[in-house]
């Protein structure tokens, strides 16, 4: 007459990756909100902010393919040698999708493929700043 033991049917058992992406507690920035800081009017103000005491490290050490903040200048070059940072770097090789892209693929013109860029790794800022050499040295 009775069913036995009760259980409780789990659901929502291996989902664990989809609950990460969607939460907002520690969301990144996105590779096109990246891809526009990478422009050379925005990467000299980013790499070179104002001392703030909320950011890590007082806002002066700053990676800008990841958009995060460190410490100081040992753990930022540690940061340079991780699949992490590794990983971002291949993945904004690619364009980033634009409107004219998806106009394009939606008939509007002809397809262009997106272009493959060079990423290279931000140079380490070793206390003095010369404009004219940072802009040369992330062309």
């Amino acid at each position: 007459m009775g069913r036995g033991p009760q259980r409780r049917k789990k659901f929502h058992r291996g989902d664990t990756h989809l609950k990460k992406r969607w939460r907002t507690k520690r969301r990144k920035r996105d590779l096109d909100q990246i891809d526009g800081d990478l422009k050379e009017e925005n990467t000299a103000k980013l790499l070179h902010q104002e001392v703030d005491e909320d950011k890590p490290g007082g806002g002066q050490h700053y990676c800008l393919h990841c958009a995060r903040y460190f410490i100081d200048t040992d753990a930022l070059q540690r940061h340079f040698r991780t699949k992490v940072h590794k990983r971002r770097l291949k993945a904004l090789e690619i364009e980033p999708y634009s409107i004219e892209e998806s106009e394009r693929a939606g008939g509007i013109g002809t397809f262009i493929p997106p272009k493959k860029r060079k990423m290279k790794t931000q140079p380490v800022d070793d206390g003095t700043f010369h404009p004219e050499q940072e802009d040369a040295d992330m062309k």
